[in-house]
């Protein structure tokens, strides 16, 4: 065999083995025995207004865009989440030296929430004390509320990526 015809077959075996994979998937593993979730209103114990009702929001919308599931009805869905925001804090992370003004401030949102099969009325997941942390800047013009958005946005990206199947 001529050395250009055995680059070309051990090329073209490359190529054919990339694109067989080694049975990989990109899609993500979520159960495919539940078909339609619905998203109960989150309670709140914190003192903060519509925190419950942004969380709620940003849930459904972060189940339809990233889960193969679609948000139904109590009546009409195989799953149902519901939960409660436990607590807001805020801290500050770090401080200006000459003013001592905060550079930085943490929140940490805490919440109980569940994921509960309807059909048979098991839990699928169960978080007692779920809890994630965000931050802001200050000093650029940031404070709570024009930061809340994209806090409870992550919060809710991290709820989905929870509903995920364990490996």
């Amino acid at each position: 065999m001529k050395p250009t015809r055995i680059f070309s077959v051990v090329v073209g075996l490359g190529l054919l083995m990339s694109l067989t994979g080694c049975g990989y998937s990109t899609e993500r593993p979520f159960r495919r025995d539940i078909q339609t979730v619905s998203v109960e209103m989150f309670h709140s114990r914190d003192f903060r207004r519509e925190l419950e009702f942004n969380l709620t929001e940003a849930l459904v919308k972060r189940v339809e865009l990233d889960t193969p599931y679609r948000i139904a009805t109590r009546e009409r869905a195989d799953s149902v989440i519901s939960g409660e925001i436990l607590e807001v804090q805020q801290r500050t992370l770090g401080t200006d030296f000459d003013t001592d003004l905060p550079r930085e401030i943490g929140t940490t949102y805490i919440l109980r929430w569940r994921w509960k099969d309807l059909r048979d009325g098991k839990f699928l997941r169960e978080y007692p004390r779920f809890v994630h942390t965000t931050t802001y800047i200050p000093p650029v013009g940031e404070d709570f509320d024009t930061t809340r958005v994209r806090g409870i946005d992550s919060l809710a990206e991290r709820m989905v990526e929870a509903m995920e199947n364990d490996w």
